[in-house]
C-alpha cells in the first residue's frame, strides 16, 4: 500500500486528555439534537415533521425567485424550493404540524396554475406525509441507529473481546452524535437521507477502529513487555499511512459531491465527509483511549503504563 508517511513515533495518547476535551463537548451537542428531535424542536425535514412534497415538470424554464413570491402571495411563505434545471423540474416542500385540512398538494398546483398560466407543467410526484407517520419514522430512524450500535459491539466482541467492542460502539455513537450535533449547529435539515449517511458512516468508522484494533491486539500478543501506553500508540502509528491513504481517498470522492453535487446531494455527501473525519478522529482519540481504562483478562487495568 502507498505510504505517504514513514516510520512515525507520535504520542497520540499523550493528546488523550485534550481529545477528551473535544469529543465531551460533541457528546454534549449531539445529545442536545437529540433532545431537540425528540421534542421536534431541530430543523427536521417533512420525513421526520410531517408535510406536503409536490415536484412539477415544467415546459420552460422557471426562475425560481418567482416561485417562491407566487408561493408566498397565496400564503405559502414556509414553503421549500429546490430546483433541477436540467429537466426543468421544481420540487416545493411544505412541512405542516398540525392534521392537514386542506389538500396541500391541490393548492400548489393552483398557484401554479394561476400565477404560471403561460408555463404549462405536470406533477411528476405528490407526497402527503402526516405527523403522525412522521414521528413513527423518527422513533424508527433512532431505534435503526441502535440497533446497528448493538450489532458493532456482538461482531467487534465476537472477533477480539468484549472491551474492543464496548470501545468500538462508543467511538462509532461519538461519530453519529458529532454529525448530529453539527448539522443542527449549522440548522441544515435531518432528513431520512441523512440518517442513510449517519449508518453509512458508522460502518465506515467500525472499518476504520478495527484496523487500529487488529494491530493493537496483535501487538498486545507480541509485545507484553511494553508498557500498554507504548503498545497502542505503536499501533497506531504502525497504520497510520492506511488510514490517512484510506481518509484521503474518500474524501477526494464526498468533497466535489459536497461542493459540486447540486442540492440534492449536498447535505448527504457533507454528513460523509464530516462522519469520515471525525471517524478517523475517533479511531485514534476516542476508541484507542477507552481501552487504556479497561480491565484487561487478568484483571489489570490497560491504563497501567508500567
Amino acid at each position: 500500500m502507498l505510504e505517504i508517511v514513514g516510520n512515525t513515533h507520535i504520542d497520540f495518547m499523550g493528546k488523550r486528555n485534550i481529545a477528551l476535551v473535544i469529543s465531551g463537548v460533541l457528546v454534549v451537542l449531539g445529545l442536545i439534537t437529540i433532545v431537540q428531535i425528540a421534542r421536534g424542536a431541530a430543523n427536521l425535514g417533512i420525513d421526520f415533521s410531517g408535510g406536503t412534497a409536490v415536484q412539477l415538470k415544467f415546459d420552460n424554464p422557471i426562475a425560481i425567485d418567482s416561485a417562491r413570491q407566487a408561493l408566498g402571495k397565496h400564503g405559502l411563505t414556509d414553503a421549500e424550493l429546490q430546483e433541477f434545471t436540467q429537466d426543468n423540474k421544481l420540487l416545493v416542500r411544505v412541512k405542516t404540524e398540525e392534521t392537514i385540512e386542506q389538500k396541500i398538494a391541490e393548492q400548489i398546483v393552483q398557484v401554479f396554475e394561476q400565477e404560471f398560466s403561460n408555463n404549462k407543467f405536470v406533477v411528476d410526484s405528490s407526497t402527503e406525509i402526516g405527523p403522525t407517520i412522521g414521528h413513527r419514522l423518527q422513533k424508527d430512524a433512532l431505534l435503526a441507529i441502535t440497533i446497528s450500535l448493538i450489532g458493532i459491539i456482538l461482531y467487534v466482541a465476537t472477533r477480539f473481546e468484549l472491551r474492543f467492542g464496548v470501545a468500538a460502539a462508543i467511538a462509532t455513537f461519538h461519530d453519529v452524535l458529532a454529525v448530529l450535533g453539527i448539522f443542527y449547529l449549522l440548522d441544515i435539515e435531518i432528513t431520512l437521507l441523512v440518517v442513510t449517511a449517519l449508518l453509512t458512516l458508522a460502518g465506515y468508522s467500525l472499518t476504520d477502529t478495527v484496523v487500529v484494533f487488529d494491530r493493537i491486539r496483535e501487538n498486545l500478543r507480541g509485545r507484553r513487555r511494553d508498557s500498554i501506553l507504548t503498545i497502542i500508540n505503536n499501533g497506531i502509528n504502525q497504520v497510520l499511512s492506511r488510514t490517512l491513504v484510506t481518509t484521503l481517498t474518500v474524501v477526494l470522492v464526498l468533497l466535489p459531491l459536497t461542493l459540486f453535487g447540486g442540492e440534492v446531494l449536498h447535505d448527504f455527501s457533507l454528513a460523509l465527509l464530516l462522519g469520515v473525519l471525525i471517524g478517523t478522529y475517533s479511531s485514534i482519540y476516542v476508541a484507542s483511549p477507552l481501552l487504556l481504562a479497561w480491565p484487561s483478562g487478568d484483571g489489570r487495568l490497560l491504563s497501567r503504563t508500567k
